[in-house]
């Protein structure tokens, strides 16, 4: 991952994100980048592949949503557009809630698919076409083989915790 730089960002506006997100990144308290987020950013807005490794803690989370919400944000289109797998449902629900909070002015809907609860719920999620989801890799595949789960609309990937 290469990014030119002048020099520390100083807000999150310098990357001409939409208002709604401003706004649920200041609600978040999130005032200035931080550095897996600077480098990422605008290579992930430019709609270019990255591949970003920082500890735990860093942002990262943030680094990819707001791309992804951006995108979403700036074309409606029936979902799901993006899909982000994690290994664990507790790192998938605290991924969801870092979308829910960074989208907390904006129309955007998530959803969590997991194992080790009732999948009815997730069905009929999966069936209000949602623009994003959050998965784990087992139930997703017994979704997708039952017929509920169709990723033909995805066009934005994240491996998390690859």
């Amino acid at each position: 991952m290469s990014a030119e730089s002048d020099g520390p960002v100083e807000g999150f506006s310098h990357f001409n994100l939409d208002p709604l997100l401003i706004q649920g990144i200041e609600a978040a308290g999130f005032s200035t980048p931080r550095p897996i987020q600077a480098k990422t950013l605008p290579l992930a807005l430019e709609g270019r592949d990255v591949l970003g490794l920082a500890q735990t803690g860093t942002g990262k989370t943030a680094g990819f949503a707001l791309p992804i919400l951006e995108r979403i944000l700036g074309e409606t289109r029936a979902g799901p557009r993006a899909l982000v797998l994690a290994p664990t449902r507790e790192l998938a629900a605290q991924i969801l809630a870092e979308f829910k909070l960074l989208s907390r002015f904006a129309s955007v809907k998530l959803l969590n698919i997991y194992g080790g609860v009732g999948q009815r719920p997730q069905v009929q999620g999966l069936r209000k076409r949602p623009d994003v989801i959050v998965a784990c890799p087992g139930r997703l595949l017994d979704l997708i083989e039952q017929g509920h789960a169709k990723l033909d609309r995805v066009e934005m990937f994240v491996l998390d915790e690859a």
